[in-house]
């Protein structure tokens, strides 16, 4: 009798570009499914077995249980078996607050908590009293915050203006918000003098409100007349309504414009721990809790392994796990204190990925979506080592992945293709890498790194000087102009303090392309997105004499049955939610009506079926052929003017969201790892829409791993030489990419190892 294999077993997967198509993949293997961006890799494993296995899996549970719980509709499939638990390691940035920190995001400070509040002396009381955020235990001079904050009149006013002209630089009290209008005329101040003509008893009420004692009326002016009110100063009103309070609750300002206008400086009281001298006295070996906190992961090990104590040695032992995974990911140098909107995105990758890997499990399916994204080439080998230890714990890993070297070590390689969007969704291969020949990965694993021997030359330079941004170690650095500047080192080295931070404030009129996500939603379209929309409905409007609002489904050209949403959703209690096309407009999502015009020949759902291709031979309008050509140019042809930007992978959203900000016309463009979710084949389109941009006089300066976006740049500057404060912050090489060959840094091993490659 034959050994029966142990796989999952997919049949007719039709989620969005599949064309029905068959899949048996291996457990306890490491699989990984690769292929042009938009080609198909996340229909399946993340619109089909990832949703269906979650989908079983709350079958488990309690009707009203299952209520609570998110609702996934089935994936549209024939036949889906053998499934086991998953665990989802996705792409998106790692969320939480500002408070969020690595010992949050980790479930480690509830436990350190724990520690302090059973084996801390003097003894103090429950673990929440050791938060910043409880009532007991936050700070009672700085709230918890760790910081002092206070009004800047530097900041806030401008002297030289009046009331009128805006001296007040913080926009509620501007003229353009009700408070700013109340100081014009309630009668105490002459709006149109400059507040350096004040004399100094006018300006003192102003800014500090009437003296100890008195009271200065100043009457609010309403349509319905003067209501009495009285001032009482504008730093005194800045401090009670934007500093002493949650601004989180308020719409028209944000945390950052409070900020900007504020001076902040470390809290005497508790020493930027947020905690109260109480809590503070509570130590453990000598250490109290904030003080346990600023160590670096190994030695906070050291300190819990140091434990004797029954109680605080099983607390101890629940914690150990989660911070030797960190220190294991290579993130040794962290502290529990760092906040996560600070780490830089390799950080946050391996953050995310350490925090699914304490469990003991095994049998359990882990999906990663590029887990390479963010990391060096020399990280990417820890990477490497942490894929292997889940399979061997008998557990089956799915990785979506463009990096070659994860690629190599697949026990199973799935390319998906043959090209993008409507062009792919079909399986180009299945087995073992040495069988992949005649596909785009095929060729990439062929590809020579081709080192730049005929760089350009800069036109002068952009200077920083003593930038101390983050781990910046007082870098003094000359950029040059208008070549391709590529900016490398390992993940925390200080590349994204010196570039998006750094450079950003002395430069603030470079354009850039980050990593965030592009606010997207089901009803946002290529077109809409890029700003096409309203051009095509102002043509239509123009063609037919009909409002523009008759061509946007989300206005009065709407299918009055779905509202425009294209799909029906009907109530069906506690059953799994049904998605069904709208019979009225077929899902077009539009009415009758409005696909009764037409210009040059089409309705308005036939010109948002074009390609971009077909786009830009079919419209005239330049403004509309200027952005269709940006989308051409980033590798996007193939897909529609009504393509949803939901449905777009994670590939396509980024070069979306590059071609949005090349429309912009600039000098200095800053690129934030743009080769993120790119296969190889795409990266060279990528780079030809660099090249072109410097060719035009612009600057492109790219933070980067990719090894061919380094060898094919002008200029090339490396930080590190490790990551974090310790570590980076330091500029370790700059010069050519031929000039990189004779380095002896981490990136130039890299760079030799693939000229070595090439030539063998």
């Amino acid at each position: 009798m034959s050994e029966r294999k142990d796989e999952i077993i997919l049949r007719g997967l039709k989620e969005n570009n599949l064309k029905s198509i068959d899949l048996n993949i291996p457990k306890e293997k490491i699989v990984v499914f690769t292929g042009l961006s938009g080609s198909g890799k996340s229909s399946v494993v993340f619109d089909t077995l990832a949703t269906e296995s979650r989908r079983q899996m709350t079958l488990n549970y309690p009707l009203y249980v299952r209520n609570q719980m998110p609702r996934y509709e089935r994936p549209y499939a024939d036949l889906m078996q053998n499934l086991s638990p998953v665990i989802v390691v996705e792409q998106r940035p790692i969320g939480g607050n500002s408070r969020s920190t690595v010992g949050t995001y980790m479930d480690i400070d509830p436990l350190i908590r724990l520690l302090f509040s059973r084996i801390g002396q003097p003894p103090i009381g429950s673990a929440n009293d050791f938060s910043s955020q409880s009532s007991f235990g936050r700070c009672p001079e700085c709230g918890g915050f760790g910081e002092v904050i206070a009004p800047d009149v530097n900041k806030l006013i401008d002297f030289d203006k009046s009331l009128r002209e805006y001296a007040v630089k913080f926009k509620p009290l501007s003229p353009s918000g009700w408070q700013g209008n109340w100081m014009m005329t309630c009668g105490l101040f002459d709006p149109d003098k400059p507040l350096k003509d004040y004399s100094e008893e006018d300006l003192h009420l102003l800014l500090y409100g009437p003296r100890e004692g008195e009271r200065a009326y100043a009457p609010f002016h309403t349509k319905n007349g003067p209501h009495n009110a009285e001032w009482d100063g504008l730093l005194p009103r800045f401090t009670r309504v934007y500093i002493n309070r949650d601004i989180s609750k308020l719409k028209q300002v944000s945390q950052d414009d409070v900020l900007a206008v504020s001076t902040h400086s470390l809290c005497p009281t508790c020493q930027g721990s947020g905690l109260n001298p109480e809590v503070l006295e509570c130590k453990i070996n000598g250490l109290n809790i904030a003080e346990y906190d600023q160590l670096e992961l190994p030695e906070i090990l050291e300190e819990l392994k140091k434990i004797k104590d029954p109680m605080g040695e099983s607390i101890a032992k629940q914690a150990i796990p989660y911070i030797k995974q960190l220190v294991d990911m290579g993130l040794g140098y962290l502290s529990l204190t760092r906040k996560v909107g600070t780490l830089s995105g390799g950080e946050a990758q391996r953050v995310k990925i350490a925090r699914h890997l304490g469990s003991s499990l095994n049998n359990i399916t882990y999906i990663f979506d590029e887990p390479s994204a963010g990391l060096h080439p020399e990280e990417v080998n820890m990477l490497i080592q942490m894929l292997k230890r889940i399979r061997e714990q008998h557990n089956t890993v799915i990785v979506i992945e463009h990096n070659l070297s994860v690629i190599k070590v697949a026990d199973e390689v799935i390319e998906m293709g043959p090209g993008a969007g409507v062009n792919g969704g079909k399986v180009v291969y299945q087995g073992q890498l040495e069988g992949l020949k005649n596909s785009p990965t095929a060729n990439a694993l062929k590809h020579k790194l081709n080192i730049n021997k005929t760089t350009r030359d800069g036109k002068g330079y952009f200077t920083i000087r003593e930038a101390k941004n983050n781990n910046l170690k007082d870098v003094n650095v000359d950029i040059p102009k208008e070549v391709l500047v590529t900016v490398c080192g390992i993940s925390g080295s200080g590349k994204s303090s010196l570039i998006l931070e750094a450079f950003k404030e002395r430069y603030p009129e470079s354009i850039t392309v980050g990593q965030g996500g592009i606010g997207i939603s089901n009803r946002s379209t290529m077109a809409t997105y890029m700003g096409i929309m309203d051009d095509i409905r102002a043509a239509f409007a123009k063609a037919t004499g009909q409002p523009a609002g008759l061509f946007s489904f989300n206005s009065l050209g709407a299918c009055p049955v779905c509202k425009g949403k294209g799909v029906l959703t009907p109530e069906v209690a506690f059953a799994d939610p049904v998605t069904i096309p709208c019979e009225a407009c077929g899902g077009t999502r539009y009415s009758d009506e409005a696909l009764s015009y037409r210009y040059q020949n089409k309705n308005i759902i036939e010109i948002l079926q074009l390609t971009i291709d077909e786009a830009a031979d079919y419209f005239i309008q330049q403004k509309i052929l200027n952005r269709v050509n940006t989308l051409r140019n980033v590798g996007l042809g193939y897909l529609t003017l009504g393509q949803t930007t939901s449905s777009l992978s994670g590939g396509e959203t980024q070069r979306l969201k590059l071609a949005n900000q090349l429309q912009k016309e600039g000098q200095i463009y800053l690129l934030d790892e743009p080769s993120l979710g790119l296969h190889a084949e795409d990266d060279e389109k990528l780079l030809d829409v660099f090249q072109k941009l410097v060719n035009r006089g612009n600057s492109v300066i790219v933070i980067e791993h990719n090894l061919d976006f380094i060898a094919a740049s002008d200029w090339i500057i490396e930080m590190g030489p490790g990551g974090g404060k310790q570590g980076g912050g330091q500029i370790i090489f700059e010069g050519t990419p031929e000039e990189m060959l004779n380095a002896e840094t981490v990136t130039a091993k890299w760079l030799k190892d693939g000229v070595r490659k090439d030539l063998a």
